[in-house]
């Protein structure tokens, strides 16, 4: 079944590198800092914040090192207890989702 989505692939990777960069302000981490706690280079964290772009692990070092891993891992899990998005624009407006 296809779904029609708003978000595309850029959208999520500008969000991930957005709420890591909070993070890493919050947590008034440089850049090097991170790299250091992390073991992923000072260079691709600004690659990524400003781009979005890196590989699945060294996104998930980071995470690890500023977020709670487990809320990744989740997303993995079963979801079928959840209601589903809404697939289409009649679906919306009768409010079945």
């Amino acid at each position: 079944m296809n779904h029609f989505l708003l978000l595309d692939d850029n959208d999520v990777q500008h969000a991930f590198s957005a709420h890591l960069r909070r993070l890493r302000e919050q947590a008034k981490l440089s850049r090097d800092g991170l790299a250091e706690r992390s073991g992923v280079p000072a260079s691709t964290i600004k690659k990524f914040e400003l781009t979005g772009q890196i590989s699945f692990r060294q996104l998930l070092l980071l995470w690890q090192s500023l977020d709670d891993l487990s809320r990744l891992f989740a997303l993995t899990q079963n979801t079928s207890n959840q209601p589903s998005m809404p697939t289409s624009i009649e679906e919306v407006l009768k409010d079945d989702f």
